[in-house]
């Protein structure tokens, strides 16, 4: 016999269970609201910088080309947060940046645009090999400029809050880089923190060093080799490179040495370093030169420490990377690489 009854509680409990099945898939397969509130947040954040931007005087094409899509990236933060303690020691650093195969090809290098570099470095005063040794230690000769789109990289920091100012100035001139044409939106790649091209150039290094040394009226640090190295020689002579001196050398203390001289980074005439005691590291007598010059320490893996006379031209490195360890092996490539 047909009971109506229990088919319509069967037909009740059917539609519930179907209408609950469809809310669990929404939830796994949608946004959720926190994820939502965030996405809406960015949109209306990048709307204030648009807003800005065009302020500044960049074209409403240019913006379009460049935020329109842009959302926060997610990998960026994660490497901005868990940035590593730097615990190598200087040896163990050296053996990684300032290899034999790094040391080779920069030497087949430094032959094979030996008319480039020429041209850069009469024109800027600085040493083919100095080009080289930074060109090689930031981006591997440009084998090695990071993946990264730019303008989501510097949005998706400048927003993140903890350096927001810094990144918001950057994300600006990176927008003013794309509207005066020099690359466009989807060749501006770079490192998860906006260093661009061969040169690993911020927007700002961009603005104050770059140059278009072929003439192509594009200052194109990502392809251009005559612009990836006349950029660098511009960063070097615009921040106060001297020619006519070396960057430094490694030095032996004699024993007893006051160590607190070097603590406080005080400067003396190598004529009086070598009063002090202070030798090449050969055991020669330090040149005759009366350059001004500061003794560097650093520690080996061993924690036996090694010392460095350094002189100006190592303060201008550091212009371009605070690092110690990164300027000592600017120093070293260079020197490994030759002379001239």
């Amino acid at each position: 016999m047909f009971h109506a009854q229990p088919l319509r509680r069967c037909i009740v409990r059917l539609a519930v269970f179907t209408a609950l099945v469809s809310l669990l898939s929404i939830g796994v397969a949608g946004v959720g609201p926190d994820e939502a509130r965030a996405a809406e947040s960015f949109q209306s954040w990048l709307a204030g910088v648009r807003k800005e931007a065009r302020g500044r005087g960049v074209s409403e094409a240019t913006l379009d080309a460049a935020l329109v899509g842009v959302k926060p990236i997610p990998r960026v933060i994660e490497l901005d947060r868990r940035q590593p303690e730097f615990t190598l020691k200087f040896d163990e650093y050296l053996d990684r940046v300032v290899t034999q195969t790094r040391i080779d090809k920069g030497r087949r290098l430094l032959q094979e645009h030996a008319t480039l570099l020429a041209e850069a470095s009469t024109r800027h005063g600085v040493p083919p090999r100095f080009i080289v040794a930074l060109w090689g230690i930031e981006t591997d000769f440009g084998r090695i400029t990071g993946g990264f789109p730019v303008i989501a990289a510097l949005a998706t920091l400048a927003h993140d809050g903890r350096r927001s100012a810094f990144f918001r100035r950057e994300l600006m001139l990176a927008l003013e880089i794309l509207d005066q044409g020099h690359i466009a939106p989807g060749a501006m790649q770079g490192s998860w923190a906006g260093a661009m091209g061969q040169s690993q150039f911020m927007p700002s290094s961009f603005h104050a060093f770059a140059i278009d040394h072929d003439g192509d009226g594009h200052k194109d640090i990502w392809t251009s080799l005559p612009d990836v190295f006349g950029s660098i020689a511009n960063y070097l002579s615009g921040s106060g490179w001297r020619n006519d001196v070396t960057w430094g050398r490694e030095v032996r203390l004699p024993e007893g040495f006051d160590t607190r001289v070097v603590e406080s980074k005080t400067k003396k005439r190598l004529s009086e370093w070598q009063a002090l005691g202070i030798r090449k590291v050969d055991g020669g007598d330090l040149p005759s030169r009366d350059l001004s010059a500061m003794i560097v320490m650093v520690t080996r893996k061993s924690g036996s420490p090694r010392y460095f006379l350094a002189y100006h031209n190592f303060d201008v490195i550091l212009k371009w990377n605070r690092s110690t360890y990164f300027a000592l092996a600017v120093g070293t490539l260079a020197d490994a690489l030759g002379t001239r």
